[in-house]
């Protein structure tokens, strides 16, 4: 048997990824970011009440910056190996956890703009389907992608009415089939507006359930909170190789 020590602070062991979550009334089903069986490892929860849908979508609301701040340390604490966040528009916090803890932050999937912009083509775009498009204007967009060397097309959700009611009204029932079918529209439209689009990134951490679906209609790379949350805890948790030679 191996020896153990106590981790300082520490009430839970064996969590890979901490997810800091905004207080909201919306379903998670298989494919959030909110719902723990869209992992094929430990993940840890931990909500900021203060943080919600209204102050991000909304107001563009940055006073819960040391709240969020907390919630990294104890997930830190807890032993977690990263940190991410359950809306995309927690970029707003993204440097400031980072400078924060001593572990991986990505608090946006967003962050992946620069890595996919490498993979394309010169002259390709990259499109992205949001939640709320106006919101993700240029000023959030830079602390994602400051150094722009690529046109980047944007869709919103916000006026797709099963999405609206589910996610942005918190209405608390989530009809899973026709946001799919919101979803490959608002994507589908978009490229075929901008057809030099060469990938998709579905922002909202409520999407990655429908990134096969779109991905089906449109024959293109579409990435995703659970594509970002992967990567890292794939790189944060190496595995050793075995097998024949």
């Amino acid at each position: 048997m191996a020896l153990y020590r106590v981790r300082p602070h520490a009430q839970s062991y064996g969590h890979d990824i901490g997810i800091i979550m905004m207080y909201c009334s919306n379903p998670f089903p298989p494919g959030d970011v909110g719902n723990a069986w869209s992992y094929d490892y430990p993940v840890m929860f931990h909500t900021v009440r203060g943080v919600t849908i209204e102050g991000l979508l909304g107001n563009a609301d940055r006073s819960q910056g040391e709240a969020v701040i907390a919630a990294a340390r104890e997930l830190e604490n807890e032993g977690v190996k990263a940190i991410t966040s359950d809306c995309g528009y927690m970029l707003e916090y993204q440097a400031e956890v980072a400078a924060a803890v001593n572990v991986p932050v990505m608090m946006s999937s967003l962050l992946q703009l620069p890595f996919i912009a490498s993979l394309l083509a010169q002259g390709q775009e990259i499109g992205i389907v949001c939640a709320n498009a106006q919101r993700l204007d240029d000023q959030l967009l830079n602390r994602a992608y400051p150094h722009r060397d690529r046109t980047v097309r944007i869709a919103g959700m916000q006026d797709q009415a099963a999405f609206r009611q589910a996610i942005l009204d918190e209405e608390g029932v989530l009809d899973t089939d026709l946001v799919q079918q919101e979803t490959v529209a608002v994507a589908s439209r978009l490229v075929a507006e901008y057809p030099a689009i060469g990938a998709l990134l579905l922002e909202c951490s409520n999407l990655p359930l429908y990134s096969h679906a779109v991905q089906h209609a449109l024959g293109l790379p579409v990435f995703d909170f659970m594509t970002m949350i992967d990567f890292v805890r794939s790189a944060c948790v190496r595995k050793a190789y075995s097998g024949g030679y």
